[in-house]
Parts: C-alpha cells; structure tokens; sequence
C-alpha cells in the first residue's frame, strides 16, 4: 500500500456511508495520532488501540452519528505521495470557513490548524474534516 493515510480515510468515509458502528484498520503511529485527532476533535466516538489481530496490531474506530447522518460530512487527503502539500504558518488553511478542521505534521507532532496557529508552526497539510 503506497499510502496508508488515504486508505484509513477511505475505510472511515465507507464505514460511516455504511452505517457501520466500528471499523478495524491496521495500526501504526501516524494512524493513531490521526485517530486521536478526530476524537478530541469530536468527529469520532472513541477508539481501542491494540485490538489482537496480528503482529502490526490494530485500531477499533467507533464512528460517531447525529441522529441519521454521521458527523463526518466530508473527508478529503491534501497531501498525496504523488504531490506533498507544505504550508508556512502564514498560509495554514482553514476549512469551510473554521467549521472543520486541517490536521497537519509539523515539527512539534501532529496538529490541527487551529494549534498549528497557536503554536506558529507550519508543516504538511494530510487532510480537511468537516
């Protein structure tokens, strides 16, 4: 898999457009930061780190509806392996006008655009949630 990312994205958007309550994706650093991301953020209901499986290990996500519809209305990477997009902390995103949120690798570790700003850091924009 070339971009592991896009594909936890993916299997988030499918999961919900399904009406699934959970989803398993392989585990790895990155993910779970990402995972974290999306729960503090309030666009997931919670999340189990480790779930036995094999030797990578897993991550339980468990999507977060309102009333029929999920919270997660949309779900899009910026940042491809094809074309990385940086940003300076001048030019960090904001998504439907602060509504969502842009979650970026900086040097300071994975943040959204918001405490990207705050802590004046700039990085590599991985996706928009809104």
């Amino acid at each position: 898999m070339t971009d592991p990312i896009a594909d936890l994205l993916t299997r988030i958007r499918n999961a919900q457009a399904a009406g699934h309550a959970s989803l398993l994706v392989p585990r790895s650093k990155l993910k779970l930061e990402v995972v974290k991301i999306l729960k503090l953020e309030g666009f997931l209901e919670g999340f189990i780190d480790d779930v036995d499986a094999d030797a990578q290990g897993q991550i339980k996500v468990f999507l977060k509806y309102a009333g029929a519809a999920g919270t997660i209305r949309g779900i899009t990477r910026v940042s491809k392996p094809g074309r990385r997009v940086y940003v300076g902390k001048e030019d960090i995103p904001r998504v439907r006008n602060g509504l969502g949120i842009a979650i970026l690798t900086t040097p300071k570790g994975l943040l959204t655009d918001s405490q990207a700003r705050t802590a004046g850091v700039g990085g590599e924009v991985l996706c928009h949630v809104w």
